[in-house]
Parts: structure tokens; C-alpha cells; sequence
């Protein structure tokens, strides 16, 4: 019988062990130092922010796994041994494996601040950073400092401000996440945390964070040499592949693990697959390492296929996310850049309150539909997909928002502005709103 080692009990991890669990009877070992079980990590904000316990964050019950034969073991792993098909775990103990599955994840960009290591300094990204967070909380603060932006950072500033903790946020970009964000979205974001309370100062970076007598942060230095009193900082600054244990290993890394399409590394039984792993070339559109839970669900699963002997390639379909700032969700379907690309067209519609937009872009020749963001209107992923896959114009997307829009039946909705909008920039691709009940017709034909 075959034994399977997969390090990591995250989202890629966890959906590569059900995979080989449906398709052989062979061993299956997950091995895990965060946790016992897996659990949402999207989630850790709702528990610190009182919305759910850390038993609800879990999408299976503890039973499954040993009624599932799927063996659980929790440790830190020290090092692989791929000469030997052995893990040593911290405690100097070793496990044999047949095939092994590195899905060890993210870890949270520390840089090397002056004071990063002060009492009260911290990142958030594991079930440890939550307790963390919670200890360094917990007889209240009068401010806390986040430093960097991007989804971590807002989630972090929503969680102390559910707890009413006065936030400051230091952001280097000229406006909130415009890396990834086009400057409309970026803007109205930014607007958006600013009423919520947050004092979100753009153009900002740290220079040092100073400490007390005990060792604990006291103020955060701005490059401005701005002095900021707090008692917590929250380093956001990004993460990176979590592959330290594999620093003396003959398993070829870059930023991560590197992996072909198949998701093996250079040593034919070890794969690596999730936030950890890196491909040699990144697809279309897509960058060589992969973040997100839906890709890391994908590529467990591809993984898992390969390790058992069935030769499949990664195709996760065209990109898409969700998130949430505050509470205005966001979700994007196909490629929206900060810039327009040479040849690339765009529609941009605001509601005058800023809290709702989309954004369509589009190929200026041949009018092809090439992506969206939207904020404050949900839209119906599957049709998205669907437009893209069939090459749609951006007229006949447009013509479509009716169908597209997944809000219940009782909220208001925008089609007609943003037509109206439309036309009146479009004069010469005037385009009029299909009804609502031609939905079935687009999805079964």
C-alpha cells in the first residue's frame, strides 16, 4: 500500500487528501504544526470579531477524518529528506513517505523594521496570530498602528474597529490596494475606510517602531518622521511561500516551490501545490504563484491526481475573487489590471453615494469582453464565466446585466443608469436592456 504524506491541513492540503481518499485505499497522512483540523482561514476574522467560534470555521465535523481513514498528525516539520523519502519532524522523529504533497502555505512579511520584534508587534495570517491578537488586546488599547494594505491589512482594521479600537493605517501606495486596483476602485475604497472611522494616511511608510521599558511597542516613526502613540502594530505587508524546511533539501525553489504544470518538483515524487508553489511558467494573465482559496482548491486536486499515477494538467478556467472591504463586497471575473493595456478599452459606472461601481474593460477592435470589477452588486459568476468563454462583446454584457445581477429580487438595482451612462459616452453602440427571464435561455440555450 502506497503512503501519501501531505505537509499542510490548508485548503490545498485537505482537498488533495479527499481526492486520493476517492480514488485508492492507500495511506493518506496530513500533517499540520497550526492546527488539529482544518479550518476556513478566511474565517479568523469572524471569530475574533465575535460572529463565529472556531468550531464553526471547521467545514467538516472531527469525526470525518478517522471514519475517512485519513490519518492527522500534528507537527512542525524540520526538514525532507528526498534521498531517504523521509520528513523530520521538530522533535528529531522521522516519516517515511511513498509520495509527499508540500502545501505548507503562506507566511506574513516581517521585513526587518527597527522594533519588529517589540512586544505588541505582530503580522496575521495563522490560528497563533489570532491568539496573539487576542493577548495583545486584551485589557483594551488606545490605538492600534497597521502598516501596508492590501486584504490582510483591511481585515485586520475592520477586526480592532468591531472592538472599538481607534486604527491607523499606513499606506506607501498613493491610494488603498492600487496595485492591484484601477484608481477609480482604489479611490472609492480608500473614501470608504475613511468613513468607517479608520485614519487612513496615504503615501506613509514606517521607519521604526520605538518600544517602552518593558520591551513593548509604545509609538510607531513615520518616514515623515510622524510619531504615532499605539500599542498594537499589525505588519501587513504581503505574504510569501512558507517553505523554510525545505532550505537544505534537494527540492528546487525560487519564491517557492518550484512545480511544472503537473504540480511535481524536480524530484519525481515530491509535488507541491497552494500559496507554497510556484510554476515554472505562469499562464495566461495569471502570475507564476497562486494566493487564493478557489486556485488552491483546484491544484490540491490536480495535485492529488498526479500523485496517484493520472497525468493532469492545472486549468483552473478564467480568474476570479471575492473579497470584502468593510461592507462593501467586491468581486472580479476575468482580467482587470491597475492599467489599461495597450488595445484595451473601458467602461467605468459610480453610484453617486460611492459605495457601488463596475468597471468592464474591454478589447477596443474587436469589442471583446475581457473582465469587471464590481463593488456593492453581486453578479452571477457562472455567467461571467460563461461570457468570457464564448468570446462575448461587450454590448451583448451590458445588454445582459439584468440576468447577471444575483441580488435578491427585493433590492434596488442600477441597470438603467449604468445603460444610460453607456449610451450617453457610446453614442454609436447604443445598446437597449434584455429582460430578467432570458436567463434560462443563456445558461441551458
Amino acid at each position: 500500500m502506497m503512503h501519501h504524506v501531505i505537509i499542510g491541513n490548508g485548503i490545498a492540503g485537505i482537498t488533495a487528501a479527499r481526492t486520493i481518499r476517492k480514488r485508492s485505499n492507500d495511506k493518506i497522512t496530513v500533517i499540520s504544526g497550526e492546527t488539529d483540523h482544518f479550518y476556513s482561514r478566511t474565517a479568523l476574522m469572524y471569530i475574533y470579531m465575535g460572529h463565529m467560534r472556531y468550531q464553526d470555521t471547521k467545514p467538516y465535523e472531527d469525526w470525518f477524518w478517522e471514519k475517512n481513514n485519513i490519518e492527522l498528525k500534528r507537527a512542525w516539520v524540520n526538514a525532507i529528506q528526498s534521498e531517504k523519502k523521509q520528513i523530520v519532524f521538530e522533535d528529531g522523529s522521522t516519516m517515511q513517505y511513498d509520495t509527499l504533497l508540500i502545501a505548507t502555505g503562506s507566511k506574513s512579511n516581517m521585513f526587518s523594521w527597527p522594533g519588529n520584534n517589540l512586544q505588541g508587534v505582530q503580522s496575521l495570517y495563522s490560528m497563533q496570530d489570532l491568539d496573539l491578537l487576542e493577548q495583545n488586546t486584551k485589557h483594551g488599547i488606545n490605538r492600534a498602528v497597521i502598516i501596508g494594505g492590501g486584504l490582510i491589512g483591511i481585515e485586520l482594521a475592520e477586526m480592532l474597529h468591531a472592538r472599538k479600537f481607534p486604527v491607523t493605517m499606513l499606506v506607501r501606495e498613493s491610494n488603498y490596494w492600487d496595485n492591484v486596483l484601477p484608481q477609480q476602485e482604489a479611490t472609492l475604497i480608500s473614501n470608504h475606510i475613511r468613513a468607517h472611522g479608520i485614519d487612513l494616511r496615504l503615501g506613509a511608510e514606517l521607519k521604526e517602531i520605538i518600544g517602552d521599558e518593558n520591551g513593548r511597542v509604545k509609538t510607531v516613526i513615520t518616514k515623515n518622521n510622524e510619531s504615532i502613540a499605539c500599542q498594537v502594530v499589525g505588519i501587513t505587508v504581503g505574504v510569501s511561500p512558507n517553505i523554510s524546511m525545505l532550505k537544505d533539501s534537494e527540492i528546487k525553489t525560487d519564491r517557492g516551490v518550484v512545480i511544472n504544470s503537473n504540480f511535481q518538483t524536480n524530484i519525481s515524487d515530491v509535488f507541491a501545490a497552494g500559496d507554497c508553489a510556484q510554476f515554472q511558467e505562469a499562464l495566461t494573465d495569471r502570475k507564476p504563484i497562486e494566493q487564493l482559496w478557489y486556485t488552491g482548491k483546484i491544484q490540491g486536486e490536480t495535485a492529488a491526481l498526479n500523485m496517484l499515477g493520472f497525468k493532469t494538467e492545472y486549468t483552473p478556467g478564467y480568474w476570479y475573487n471575492s473579497a470584502k472591504f468593510m461592507d462593501i463586497e467586491y468581486q472580479t471575473y476575468g482580467t482587470v489590471l491597475p492599467q489599461l493595456r495597450e488595445g484595451e478599452s473601458e467602461f467605468y459606472w459610480e453610484h453617486p453615494k460611492g459605495k457601488k461601481c463596475l468597471h468592464f474593460i474591454y478589447n477596443t477592435s474587436d469589442r471583446k469582453f475581457i473582465g469587471i470589477n464590481n463593488f456593492g452588486i453581486r453578479l452571477r459568476h457562472e455567467l461571467f464565466n460563461l461570457w468570457l468563454k464564448e468570446s462575448r462583446s461587450i454590448d451583448y454584457v451590458l445588454e445582459h446585466l439584468k440576468p447577471a445581477n444575483f441580488d435578491p429580487e427585493l433590492y434596488r438595482t442600477y441597470e438603467k443608469q449604468i445603460i444610460k451612462k453607456w449610451n450617453s459616452e457610446n453614442p454609436n453602440y447604443k445598446i437597449e436592456l434584455r429582460s430578467k427571464n432570458s436567463l434560462n435561455k443563456i445558461i441551458f440555450g
